[in-house]
């Protein structure tokens, strides 16, 4: 990524996005870092300003996909006059994590698969044709996607997979109102956005490079701020200690290795799972072609009215 640029964000402003912002500065000082988000802290903005940063604002509620499609409008009327760079990112990093899965977004999507998954792929389609052949996409995903203890230490269940039609809608797990399934619907969300991943490393244009990147287990982050009171507690107080350990990753060196990813400073192929600062196999579950394409056909689809049409001659713009 070469210095005049614009940076993409989603899930800046807390835990390991706003250590990332800061980082990507730091690496890119003349980079000019786009923000969507429904609240950024104003101390976020100042800190970035104050170092020397550019630094704009896009309100997003990344839950209203007419939000995040109105917000990628903004991004292009500012880019494509040239009053910013070109984009050279996009980071998706926002991520949500509920204790059920019965929570509706006003689209009428299940809330976790909206954010984690829909959002994701409104805002790149409408940015694409926007992309330098040169541009970077990072996905932030979870190795809870593997299932496994190793991985999710017990906490989250393992994905389970339906159709995309099933997973996008709420109550598409077993007893829809706890928790275990909303860390399902979580998980299930995440093996979708690499399965995307996997699609979209083929659908792009040549040289634009897409990968997914896993931070681990950051405890101390606010990623259970709909949790109850005791998982919370622990999420915040206790876990963070296995930050001294392999098993879990700090929110300063996970923001860390997301700016890594971001500006290429690791040798990344385009569709590859990034694991904390180097590349890996995701899980053998998630390289299945057919449930790749059959999630890229059925997202489209769900998303197609805040899409643009293939006939439109200016990709920035809602497809009424």
């Amino acid at each position: 990524m070469t210095m005049e640029q614009t940076v993409v964000m989603t899930g800046a402003s807390r835990g390991i996005g706003r250590t990332a912002a800061r980082r990507l500065l730091a690496g890119r000082p003349q980079a000019h870092l786009v923000l969507l988000s429904r609240t950024v802290p104003q101390a976020l903005i100042d800190e970035l300003r104050a170092a020397g940063g550019s630094v704009t604002v896009i309100r997003a509620d990344l839950s209203s996909l007419r939000s995040v499609s109105e917000a990628a409008d903004e991004v292009v009327e500012l880019v494509h006059p040239g009053r910013l760079p070109p984009i050279g990112a996009l980071v998706c990093n926002a991520g949500m994590q509920l204790t059920n899965a019965l929570t509706e977004t006003v689209d009428g999507f299940e809330a976790t698969f909206a954010v984690n998954v829909l959002a994701n792929h409104v805002l790149l389609r409408r940015l694409q044709g926007h992309l330098p052949p040169s541009a970077r996409v990072v996905v932030t995903v979870s190795d809870t996607h593997f299932g496994d203890l190793r991985h999710n230490l017990g906490m989250v269940p393992c994905p389970q997979w339906h159709p995309v039609e099933t997973l996008a809608r709420a109550a598409a797990f077993p007893d829809p109102s706890g928790s275990r399934a909303g860390r399902a619907a979580y998980s299930t969300s995440k093996l979708a956005a690499i399965y995307l991943v996997h699609e979209y490393a083929r659908r792009l244009p040549t040289g634009l490079t897409i990968t997914s990147f896993n931070p681990g287990f950051v405890p101390g982050t606010d990623l259970a701020r709909d949790a109850d009171a005791i998982s919370r507690f622990a999420m915040r107080r206790v876990m963070p200690l296995l930050t001294l350990t392999p098993l879990a990753t700090s929110p300063s060196l996970a923001g860390r290795f997301l700016a890594d990813a971001v500006l290429g400073t690791a040798s990344a192929p385009t569709g590859a799972y990034i694991d904390r600062d180097r590349v890996a196999a995701s899980s053998p579950a998630s390289y299945d072609r057919q449930r790749e394409r059959e999630a890229w056909e059925a997202v489209e689809a769900l998303t197609a009215r805040f899409l643009p049409s293939a006939a439109d001659p200016n990709p920035g713009r809602e497809n009424r």
